[in-house]
């Protein structure tokens, strides 16, 4: 709770009423078991149902108190990147803003619901993600002009200007590989790292000797993918697995990129390859292949969310209740991970087990119930020897 009251004094927000409820939301969501709804938000805090339904309909700068948190919580000389996914939301009814057919990851598939687009930031030097901001996919009848990809590119320039000062690149998914969301993040000042297609069009830029008359040539034939003699080997990233590079240009793109081609034959009879980009055509391939591979530390940001800290679990129907529901979610990750690292202060690899986090909010909060209920001196109780262990009781061992 000092944690966010010392970032909520950081944004400018001093008012008591404001400030005690943000701080019994946050803390409640690291308590509560199952659902993190109003219901169940009632149970473990002195705050009633009908309280919590009226705080999800303010408004609050989410995006800001992220960026409080992500400053505290990483050094300001590590390298960081920016990512970007969405993810898919189950939800019963007819009436909740929103619903549309949205892709399943976990059922591969087209399915009815809502969704939820992410943009976080990833230290590279920790690779710890952090969440920015959640923004609620818009379904199409509500904004028929605009498409998917229009409004994952207005998300991102919402976010932006909170992003940390370092961050140079976004990394996404092959997904968002698309012409006008590619040029709308470069009108950003980012580059995109992402994945092709295995059937990407692509063509050799020439750089032989031009004729004297006529048009300059611009290509030097098409890529085959499936045949890297003409791209440049940069290293063997494991055994019977190489990474090659180049720049080409992207026809559907319509720009240059730099290729970081990864052959895998450690199968010898059924080789593989991945095709990873960057519009910058400056940066090393081996660096567009770490920063893809970071990519993925969104994916454990949507899974904590959604095991424990409620992101699945609204009972709401309106926008705004849905939205500050899922920022909320993502804040009280964040605030986590935040804790464990002041924990952990010049302790290398950093550890973090949301699962222990939350087992160990429960035992804290069981721990002054018990203390309190049954008139007890926390100076002795909290003194004592095995204070710790019932702290750490049903924690994952680190």
């Amino acid at each position: 709770m000092e944690i966010v009251q010392s970032l909520l004094s950081k944004m400018g927000i001093f008012h008591k009423p404001q400030i005690k409820a943000l701080t019994t939301l946050f803390a409640t969501i690291l308590i509560a078991c199952g659902k993190v709804n109003f219901s169940n938000l009632s149970r473990y805090s002195q705050r009633t149902e009908r309280s919590y339904r009226r705080q999800f309909k303010k408004q609050f700068d989410f995006a800001q108190f992220n960026a409080e948190v992500i400053i505290a919580a990483t050094s300001e000389d590590h390298s960081m990147i920016a990512v970007m996914d969405c993810s898919f939301i189950a939800k019963s009814g007819k009436k909740t803003f929103g619903l549309d057919q949205f892709y399943n990851g976990s059922h591969n598939r087209v399915e009815r619901g809502l969704e939820v687009s992410l943009v976080a930031v990833v230290d590279v030097e920790t690779e710890v993600g952090y969440a920015l901001l959640a923004e609620q996919t818009v379904f199409q009848g509500e904004c028929p002009d605009l498409t998917r990809m229009d409004y994952y590119l207005h998300h991102l320039e919402i976010a932006q200007p909170q992003l940390p000062p370092q961050v140079r690149y976004l990394a996404v998914d092959g997904a968002y590989a698309k012409e006008p969301f590619v040029t709308g993040v470069r009108a950003l000042k980012l580059d995109v790292i992402s994945k092709l297609r295995r059937d990407a069009n692509l063509r050799y830029v020439f750089e032989g000797e031009q004729k004297a008359r006529g048009a300059k040539r611009k290509y030097d034939g098409k890529v085959d993918l499936a045949d890297p003699t003409r791209l440049t080997m940069v290293r063997e990233l494991q055994s019977r697995v190489k990474l090659y590079t180049a720049i080409v240009w992207h026809v559907s793109l319509k720009r240059k990129i730099r290729l970081a081609y990864v052959l895998d034959h450690r199968k010898p009879n059924k080789p593989s390859y991945a095709v990873l980009f960057s519009t910058d055509i400056n940066q090393s391939a081996d660096e567009i292949y770490r920063f893809y591979k970071l990519r993925f530390q969104i994916e454990f940001i949507f899974r904590d969310a959604k095991q424990f800290t409620g992101l699945s679990d609204c009972q709401a129907r309106d926008v705004k209740k849905l939205d500050f529901h899922f920022n909320a979610s993502f804040a009280a990750l964040n605030l986590a991970k935040l804790d464990a690292h002041r924990q952990q202060v010049g302790q290398k690899p950093f550890v973090f087990s949301m699962a222990s986090v939350k087992r160990r909010a429960l035992n804290d909060h069981l721990l002054d119930t018990f203390i309190s209920t049954l008139g007890l001196s926390p100076t002795v109780i909290k003194s004592h020897p095995n204070y710790q262990n019932l702290r750490s009781y049903g924690v994952i061992a680190a």
